[in-house]
């Protein structure tokens, strides 16, 4: 847990340890990192407001260093926009305060059951390229990758596991976010829109295609 107020910590760390977890506090940023790195945690639950280097840094960091620890956002903030920069980040969920008890826990289990993704060998679609495991994606002999957010690259990722396939909404959420919410259906619709304007529009391509009143599929060029 990353909290930097020591009476949340301390309240939040009684009543995981009494739901049967170890739990490790942490109160800023570049501590986080450094034993995010070593221990191989279940889960993180990281505030956002922290001095020096904040919760989205925290995240942006791990994930760029391929820490696939699931990892559950808890802030103050309630605008739309910063639950998308929370997910963008690389964030799995997003939880406002102030919250329940009950709530948190049965956030962190979902997290926990939906363990950290295998990341396979690299994929491959028509020209486009995935490595999971370095976290980088490719449209023919160009690399896209310090253009694609952490999310998106995700998306990508489910389609190219996918290829052919129509994936509803609802499967999206369930792969990318695990949790429904009604402002996901939007956020789904919105960041198949960021993905497209940067692996396909530039390269006058539309192999994100939308399936009307069911979902969206990823051409197949394999047959």
């Amino acid at each position: 847990m990353v909290e930097d107020e020591i009476k949340m910590a301390a309240l939040l760390q009684r009543s995981l340890t009494e739901d049967g977890y170890t739990v490790d506090v942490i109160g800023e940023g570049k501590g986080a990192l450094a034993i995010a790195k070593t221990e191989p945690y279940a889960a993180i639950v990281l505030d956002i407001m922290m001095p020096g280097m904040d919760g989205f840094e925290v995240c942006r960091e791990l994930r760029a260093n391929g820490c696939w620890i699931p990892i559950l956002i808890v802030t103050a903030r309630t605008d739309v926009s910063d639950r998308v920069e929370g997910l963008d980040s690389g964030a799995d969920d997003y939880l406002v305060k102030p919250f329940s008890l009950i709530e948190l826990s049965a956030r962190i289990r979902a997290l926990i059951r939906r363990g950290q993704p295998e990341r396979p060998t690299v994929l491959v679609v028509g020209d486009l390229k995935l490595d999971p495991a370095r976290h980088r994606v490719w449209r023919a002999d160009k690399e896209l990758t310090k253009h694609v957010s952490p999310k998106e690259f995700a998306l990508l990722e489910l389609f190219m596991r996918n290829p052919g396939r129509v994936l509803s909404r609802e499967q999206i959420i369930d792969q990318i976010w695990g949790l429904e919410d009604d402002w996901f259906s939007n956020v789904v619709d919105q960041y198949v829109a960021y993905l497209r304007r940067k692996v396909d529009r530039p390269f006058d391509r539309d192999d994100i295609e939308t399936i009307r009143g069911v979902g969206y599929r990823l051409k197949d060029y394999s047959g």
